[in-house]
């Protein structure tokens, strides 16, 4: 009977700061992101995500949560201008479990005039990114290729930045397709602490449809996450050590 409590502590996933206690907590401040990798071994095929993700579909091929919390002095104003400013992504690196060594992330990536993606723009500036607008961005991945994507702001105040990126095209390697559109989706919570304390939550997914070639790459899913994490609060990208060798 001692033994029932812990049976009874099911995973239910990760879940982020909306109303109640994040799963997995933040860490200390200034530590390294904590950061938790689930499998459909774990949470089923059919996993359902938190409502505040305004994800409807069920189920994951990958599913990553990425939780820290850091010094910013910049404010709200100097987070929000940084996540607009999409060619600064051009370049990002990561740790390749692979060739184990740092490799480009993201090499090529410009805000976009709409959805079709055909018109190449400058970055969004601080008036642009309000609360319930949605743009949009091309970014190139180094292993899944090219894809339209789009950038929605979900939350802005100054003590909370909401916000969710999903790709609307196919992204392909060579001719093959790995992700349909909406099977790559990330969300992010980043609440203030205090004065120039904030806390960062992350989400990403590749939806249960995705191709078999995408699955089963935990290491390399927890390093592209602390990469985009380490580029959005500005910690050098390639400091070691990497999240996951």
């Amino acid at each position: 009977m001692l033994c029932y409590p812990a049976l009874a502590q099911i995973d239910s996933g990760p879940f982020p700061p909306c109303g109640s206690d994040p799963v997995p907590p933040y860490p200390d401040l200034d530590s390294p992101p904590s950061v938790q990798v689930w499998d459909r071994a774990e949470l089923g095929r059919d996993w359902k995500p938190p409502a505040c993700t305004g994800w409807t579909e069920p189920g994951f091929s990958t599913l990553v949560a990425t939780v820290a919390r850091f010094h910013y002095s910049s404010g709200a104003d100097g987070l929000l201008h940084h996540i607009g400013a999409i060619s600064g992504l051009a370049g990002m690196v990561y740790w390749s479990t692979t060739r184990k060594s740092w490799h480009t992330l993201i090499p090529n990536a410009y805000a976009v005039s709409g959805p079709t993606g055909d018109q190449r723009r400058k970055d969004f500036s601080l008036d642009e990114m309000l609360e319930g607008r949605t743009l949009y961005l091309h970014q190139e991945d180094n292993l899944s290729g090219k894809a339209i994507y789009q950038l929605r702001i979900l939350k802005v105040s100054p003590d909370r930045l909401v916000f969710s990126t999903e790709n609307i095209t196919t992204m392909r390697y060579f001719l093959i397709p790995l992700f349909q559109p909406g099977e790559i989706q990330s969300i992010y919570f980043l609440d203030r602490e205090s004065q120039d304390v904030w806390r960062y939550y992350g989400i990403a997914r590749t939806g249960k449809k995705a191709s078999s070639l995408t699955a089963g790459h935990r290491e390399s899913s927890i390093n592209r996450a602390v990469a985009f994490y380490r580029y959005l609060v500005g910690i050098p990208m390639d400091k070691e050590p990497p999240a996951a060798r």
